[in-house]
């Protein structure tokens, strides 16, 4: 099971750049109409088997969003492009959790100047399922 993570691991970071230089950047353009940036991905085993968190950034994201809009856009992210970096036929993950902020912060620590959310998901006939936290 750890070489299935590692490998796993290995191929997410080889698609996926965490945020650097703003020219290397792959810039998502949210349903709510903000750019999303990959700012990480994280893999490991949690209490719910296989988790895979993809953290993303959004300038001008606030936290106020509405319910519907933050739906949304977590759920794009996590179907057209969280989706498209994990190989499916190696192992499915128990969950995708993807997080968006309005500014990169260290995974795990509360920072309350840091605006985000997040939401897990399960991953069921190609798509991702909203498992509300």
């Amino acid at each position: 099971m750890r070489g299935m993570i590692a490998g796993l691991l290995a191929a997410l970071m080889a698609q996926a750049a965490p945020v650097q230089g703003e020219a290397q950047e792959e810039r998502l353009v949210l349903p709510s109409g903000l750019e999303a940036r990959l700012q990480e991905v994280i893999v490991g085993e949690a209490a719910l088997g296989l988790t895979v968190r993809f953290r993303f950034v959004a300038k001008g994201f606030t936290g106020a969003e509405d319910f519907e809009t933050q739906t949304a856009d977590l759920e794009y992210l996590c179907n057209d492009f969280a989706l498209g970096r994990i190989d499916l036929a190696e192992k499915a993950p128990d969950r995708v959790v993807i997080s968006l902020a309005d500014r990169p912060s260290e995974f795990g620590r509360f920072d309350p100047d840091v605006a985000q959310i997040f939401e897990s998901f399960s991953v069921g006939d190609d798509a991702c399922i909203l498992e509300l936290f």
